[in-house]
């Protein structure tokens, strides 16, 4: 990522001098934005412009002699490649937290943050006995960043209602309710997608997620504050409880809150918030988001749009992985990807990605979220692993999909075909299993897991996100991992089923589907059961698979899937590409 043309090795150097300018021993850089998102626009991807690591999570320590990078399980073999050893250590977050670091390395110093960059939560998860953590007015990052990328401030739009199913108006007054009903006067909005979905408004100033940079207030009266400049709007916001302020007058706005107790999320809002609130002498009550559970409980609009999505999504992919098999191998990754996009394109209602492909060949796809680089990215070979991992915005949905090829002419390994029926029975035993109403997810992350368990494996990475309706492609609060996350699943959510393995050196295998949860009638039950629907349509590669290790029920579910994907996928798709699809979506023999 060429991020400026100050040298990655010097750097370093420049922040340190900006640190001894402002008083401080050393910095803590975050990967997150004002807004506290996973993706940043260019401007803010300070941690990448420091390290040159270019991960979607974690960040660095830079003390006066040493620093390190923290990432988590995704990015470990990246961070190592990407931050320059002579430079950076590196650490994976979980196992080495950054608070352990601090305390080893900086007894005694004044370490410096950004308040404007850095939640309530990730603050406490640093804080050590012996260090001073000092909020800055002035990031050193900034200071030395001579050649910047601006601030976006792109247009902002009305998401109208055949795509969301329900007003902004009706949104607020539910959570008016819940403010009012908790002795709350307001609630900031400083997550994006919280924002745009209680606005009904999308925008772009960033890549591949649809949102607006802005900051909001929900009062307990049902109406609410944006604070963007009005000549964003691209059309009139959905009514006039909706008002466009400035965003030069919003700590006017924090201030006029004096004597109101005003919520906020510890987890998603910048401490900056708390520390002008505190001042103006507002009561603050800590507590999530009222908008992230709604938010992620999608109305039947959003469900049908949803579905609409991946079926011109699923066209797509089929049209690619017909030409991947007649030609992909001796082209770059790079090359791939943009084939790719080109099919998805082909659909006037295609937005662009919903996060960078990721197209990975042979050994790089042990990287769970490798990127290709053209110039540098490898060559598709002959009997050969190739995964992709891809997504789509479109405006009425949000698609996510990573499908695993073997490329041949010859059979695979048994040794891969192995590893992959193990991926494949866990990604089954997910989707096919029922379960309790409101069961959180993480109690159902095992069964993506055994099978590889009997084989001594594992994956490093949750096995299920949420997936947003035109918005981010990671949403919470629900999600399918080992992580106990107290969020129950209940009707409407959308989540991956996205086990994998990754042989380092070798190759990387995962398969992703996107499921909606929803109602199942099973005579005779005590309690409300659920069970998913599959959103996506792709075949799954049968040359990969060693059937013999395949259960009867197993076979049962992948012979019925591929049917569906067939009849789904016949009647959409041009007759030349049908005997492929015969043929990818045939029963098991």
């Amino acid at each position: 990522m060429s991020l400026s043309s100050i040298p990655l090795q010097d750097r370093p150097a420049l922040v340190r001098q900006q640190c001894d300018r402002l008083g401080i021993s050393g910095v803590i850089v975050t990967r997150g934005d004002e807004y506290l998102g996973e993706y940043v626009a260019p401007h803010s991807e300070r941690l990448a412009w420091l390290t040159g690591f270019t991960g979607s999570a974690g960040l660095a320590i830079l003390l006066a002699e040493t620093g390190c990078v923290f990432s988590d399980g995704r990015y470990t073999v990246q961070m190592a490649e990407q931050a320059p050893a002579a430079l950076w250590e590196t650490r994976h977050g979980g196992q080495h937290p950054p608070r352990q670091w601090l305390a080893e390395k900086a007894q005694g110093l004044r370490i410096g943050y950004d308040p404007r960059l850095t939640s309530q939560r990730d603050l406490s998860s640093w804080e050590t006995d012996g260090i001073q953590l000092v909020p800055l007015s002035d990031n050193p990052i900034d200071m030395s960043w001579h050649d910047q990328p601006p601030s976006p401030a792109n247009l902002i739009h009305h998401q109208p209602f055949e795509f969301t199913g329900e007003t902004s108006r009706s949104k607020r007054d539910r959570l008016a309710r819940q403010l009012h009903e908790a002795g709350q006067d307001a609630m900031i909005l400083a997550d994006c997608p919280s924002l745009a979905w209680l606005l009904n408004i999308r925008g772009s100033d960033i890549a591949m997620t649809p949102v607006a940079h802005a900051y909001g207030l929900l009062h307990a009266d049902g109406s609410a504050d944006i604070f963007a400049d009005v000549t964003r709007f691209h059309d009139a916001p959905e009514d006039s409880g909706i008002r466009p302020f400035p965003p030069s007058e919003l700590s006017k706005a924090l201030q006029a809150l004096a004597g109101k107790t005003v919520r906020l999320d510890p987890a998603t809002t910048p401490v900056w918030f708390s520390m002008v609130l505190k001042d103006a002498g507002a009561h603050i009550a800590d507590g999530p988001d009222l908008c992230t559970l709604p938010k992620a409980i999608k109305t039947t609009v959003e469900q049908d749009g949803n579905r609409r999505a991946h079926e011109l999504d699923s066209i797509a992919l089929a049209r690619f992985l017909h030409w991947l098999e007649e030609h992909g191998p001796g082209h770059r990754e790079t090359e791939l990807a943009d084939r790719l996009e080109a099919f998805r394109a082909m659909s006037p209602d295609y937005r662009g990605p919903s996060f960078e492909t990721i197209s990975a060949a042979g050994p790089n796809g042990a990287y769970p979220h490798y990127r290709a680089e053209a110039g540098h990215d490898s060559i598709l070979q002959k009997n050969s692993v190739y995964l992709v991992d891809s997504g789509a915005q479109y405006p009425f949905g949000t698609t996510d999909i990573t499908r695993t090829i073997w490329t041949g002419p010859d059979e695979a390994p048994a040794a891969i075909q192995k590893a992959f029926t193990a991926v494949l029975k866990g990604h089954i035993a997910l989707s096919r299993q029922r379960f309790p109403m409101g069961l959180p997810g993480y109690r159902l992350d095992t069964l993506a897991r055994v099978a590889l368990w009997n084989q001594g494996l594992d994956f490093d990475h949750g096995t299920g996100h949420g997936i947003g309706s035109y918005l981010s492609v990671h949403e919470g609060p629900q999600s399918i991992s080992v992580a106990p996350r107290p969020t129950g699943l209940v009707p409407g959510m959308i989540l991956s089923n996205e086990p994998g393995y990754y042989e380092v050196g070798a190759y990387g295998i995962r398969i992703e589907n996107l499921l909606l949860v929803r109602e199942s009638f099973l005579p005779g039950t005590v309690r409300p059961s659920l069970e998913f629907e599959v959103l996506t349509h792709t075949p799954i590669d049968r040359r990969l698979i060693a059937m013999e290790l395949l259960t009867a029920e197993e076979r049962h579910w992948l012979d019925q899937y591929h049917a569906t994907v067939l009849e789904k996928l016949l009647p959409l798709l041009e007759d030349e590409l049908h005997p492929w699809l015969r043929q990818s979506c045939a029963p098991l023999l």
